[in-house]
């Protein structure tokens, strides 16, 4: 895991890369590789390439990055984890390749070698890097299929720019910061950025699952290689197509495969661990997987004791279950006030989630771990959120009525001004008004499950001429519906792409990112591969109820104690409404206006502007 930049100067009247901006980009991510630094320059100073590294596989020099190929005609730096390298490698090996390096980074020179761009379709793992081909004078970048690790550029006519972090681009100074309202709207709808866009007009994300070339003068577009809509149309299930011990079976064999390629390592790897059943089950996986002492960590809470919100006793429980050397770490109302400026710096786009991402990884990070497996994804896989049951039945019931032109906006204005006197505490006021509007449509009805905000919420909050350019370039609704395409052929399928192309990857593993790069840890998601989806999507389109919840539960050897198993899922929460609000107001404010507020003031930092009043 690590830091990744680089300046590409292909227009015949851009000037040559100054070495200045590419050690500014870089050096701005020294926490994403504390354990070496290199970097690269074209003889011409047309192409720089600079890489931040944090050793976990191959831990010699030999694995420093930037890596030239052995006969110098390709350069590659790279950000992630292979975990199929070992068989890539015996392949190019029996091909006639012959390695420097134990590691994975020089797998890629030789796949691109060998299999040119169509090399994305071979690697199972999270990534995101860059190869130079000199012979060509060609740039590939290519990004992984659920966009675990970011990859951000910048075309600036003449000049490319790209690198694993947003403020890594503005800190090379030649970047504008330009706000973009596509990007300041998505964040208010969302709680989060959505990809492409930053809040920078110039800058945008790679998408996940895409490639993009830079060759003979001119930016090619992001080309896509991989969709998840496409692996459930193709896993459409059948009738009778396998019973719930076939299903149990292959879900299983699924899930260890995944865990035992998340486990590659040439240091320790930790767990993080919940009282949930994601993590829960991965923890008995990797038990069975062949790990040997396993470092788990559960986070705790002074406010949560005694509730149901403290995850720590049923956490205990699971690290007894599976002999885990345990640590509890409690984190206080002040460590968090002390900590929140650093957050705010490390935070690369905002977020209204990730600081309880930033606490378990700084206790990771105490622990000397430098690798910790995360159960994020689990929900998404195994419908666990309650948009699987709440979007199809709002789509059942509303799709008729939803199609008369006019009505549902005409009745929400009609309705809209009771909001004005509606106590702060009744937050579903603005979803309920607005469910003919939306409900009738998967696009509608997910905004409405997780919008933030609503869009015609916005105009208190940004100046209208703001708010009518950021949806008209966002597209809200648009840009949902092309997540399904192409269109699964079940419900399940539908939310469960969703939920994974649109909150899990601009939401959580954004999130998952820059909290563990500032401490220095790699996180892994063995929940979120594109191999594992493979091998259950028609299986899990089969699925209702918690019934997916019980099969991941029910998949280690040694099953998780029953009490995680029927616990209510609270989420993986931290007290931030009491900790960003004050105790007069705890008893009225609600979960959720709690989150609005804290929108609100990240927006007044990432957007430069005053906090709104309620609206």
């Amino acid at each position: 895991m690590c830091g990744i930049v680089g300046i590409v100067a292909y227009g015949n009247a851009a000037p040559v890369v100054a070495r200045e901006e590419l050690r500014a980009m870089r050096d701005h991510m020294a926490t994403r590789g504390p354990d070496g630094l290199g970097e690269w320059i074209s003889p011409a100073d047309r192409v720089a390439f600079g890489h931040r590294r944090l050793a976990i596989i191959d831990l010699s020099d030999a694995a420093a990055q930037p890596m030239a190929s052995a006969d110098g005609k390709l350069i590659v730096t790279f950000n992630g984890e292979i975990y199929n390298y070992l068989e890539l490698r015996r392949n190019l090996e029996a091909a006639g390749h012959r390695f420097r390096s134990h590691g994975d980074t020089e797998v890629l020179l030789h796949l691109y070698a060998e299999h040119g761009a169509a090399m994305v379709r071979l690697l199972r793992g999270m990534f995101a890097f860059a190869i130079w081909d000199i012979e060509r004078e060609r740039l590939f970048m290519a990004r992984d299929p659920y966009g675990i690790k970011p990859l951000y550029y910048a075309d600036t006519g003449g000049t490319l720019r790209f690198a694993s972090q947003v403020k890594a681009l503005l800190a090379g100074g030649a970047v504008s910061r330009a706000p973009e309202p596509a990007g300041q709207v998505g964040f208010y709808l969302w709680g989060s950025v959505p990809e492409p866009f930053t809040l920078y007009r110039d800058i945008r994300a790679l998408p996940a699952g895409c490639t993009l070339t830079v060759s003979r003068g001119r930016v090619g577009a992001p080309l896509p290689y991989y969709s998840i809509a496409q692996v459930y149309l193709d896993a459409q299930p059948h009738p009778g197509q396998a019973s719930p011990a076939d299903a149990q079976w292959i879900i299983r064999e699924a899930l260890l495969d995944s865990v035992r390629h998340h486990l590659l390592a040439d240091v320790p790897v930790g767990a993080f661990l919940s009282a949930g059943i994601d993590s829960g089950a991965l923890v008995g996986l990797m038990r069975d997987a062949g790990a040997g002492e396993i470092q788990t960590l559960t986070l705790a809470f002074d406010e949560f004791q005694g509730r149901p919100d403290d995850e720590s006793p049923l956490a205990a429980e699971i690290a007894r279950c599976y002999g885990t050397c345990h640590t509890n770490r409690t984190v206080t109302a002040h460590e968090f006030q002390d900590d929140l400026p650093r957050i705010l710096d490390a935070m690369d786009q905002p977020s209204i989630d990730g600081i309880n991402s930033w606490f378990v990884a700084k206790a990771a990070h105490e622990l000397g771990l430098k690798v910790a497996v995360s159960g994020v994804g689990g929900d998404e896989l195994f419908g666990g959120y309650p948009s699987f049951t709440d979007v199809p039945r709002w789509v059942r019931r509303l799709a008729l009525p939803s199609r008369i032109p006019g009505l549902g906006r005409a009745l929400r204005r009609l309705t809209s001004p009771l909001l004005d006197h509606a106590p702060q505490s009744f937050h579903l006021s603005s979803k309920a008004l607005s469910l003919l509007e939306y409900g009738g449509t998967y696009p509608g009805a997910y905004l409405l499950r997780r919008g933030l905000y609503l869009p015609w919420e916005l105009d208190p909050l940004m100046d209208g001429d703001s708010v009518r350019e950021g949806l008209l370039r966002l597209g809200p609704l648009a840009r949902v519906g092309q997540q399904l395409a192409p269109l699964p052929g079940t419900a399940f399928a539908r939310v469960a792409t969703l939920e994974s192309a649109l909150y899990m990857r601009n939401q959580l593993l954004r999130d998952t990112d820059w909290a563990s790069m500032a401490h220095s840890l790699e996180i892994r998601v063995p929940l979120v591969d594109s191999i594992l989806l493979e091998r259950v999507a028609a299986v899990n389109q089969r699925l209702s109820g918690d019934t997916g919840k019980r099969y991941l539960a029910e998949a280690p050897t040694r099953p998780l104690p029953a009490a995680v198993i029927d616990r209510k899922k609270t989420g993986f929460g931290i007290p931030v409404g009491r900790w960003v609000g004050n105790q007069a107001t705890a008893a009225t404010r609600s979960t959720y206006g709690y989150t609005r507020d804290w929108a609100q003031q990240l927006a007044s930092l990432a957007f430069d502007r005053p906090v709104p009043a309620r609206l």
